[in-house]
């Protein structure tokens, strides 16, 4: 008889999937991770090609592309959260789904950050730990509660966009 001991093999409850989701963020957040989120699609911005920048420009264009960074960064949080908490299993894939999707843009940020020179935020832990409670107590009042949030949450983020 033979003892399945990977995580694969077993069932995670609430508590293993929330300690595991923190650690791996965090360590991401603080650099202590060499598991940068891998994007699924290629970035746009592979079909632009970028004049040449002076280093205030540089300096400028970063400084954006980290605010842009914590956005994303807050945006993993809030599904994640929501997805700890979520009723059914059923909404907790769906909220994991969309936050595997958005893990593209999480990591274009990055990618741009790097070719700016430019480091993300050192917020970042806060604003991940912030968002991560508002997406897990959200996710308390109901999955309807919840779905109703990422709706108007994505509404606001597109409305910022045009």
């Amino acid at each position: 008889m033979t003892v399945k001991t990977t995580l694969e093999q077993r069932s995670l409850t609430g508590l293993d999937r929330f300690i595991s989701g923190v650690d791996n963020r965090l360590r991401q957040l603080t650099g202590q991770s060499n598991q940068s989120p891998a994007s699924s699609r290629p970035s746009p911005a592979l079909a632009h090609q970028e004049p040449p920048l002076s280093a205030r420009e540089r300096d400028h264009a970063g400084a954006l592309m980290r605010v842009n960074h914590t956005g994303e960064v807050c945006a993993q949080a809030l599904y994640q959260g929501q997805a700890l908490a979520a009723r059914s299993d059923a909404t907790r894939q769906s909220l994991l789904s969309a936050a595997q999707e958005e893990a593209d843009h999480l990591a274009w940020c990055e990618t741009r950050l790097q070719e700016l020179d430019a480091k993300p935020s050192r917020l970042n832990p806060l604003f991940y730990a912030a968002s991560f409670a508002l997406g897990a107590i959200t996710a308390v009042a109901g999955d309807k509660v919840s779905l109703g949030f990422v709706h108007a949450t994505e509404e606001r983020v597109a409305g910022h966009l045009r």
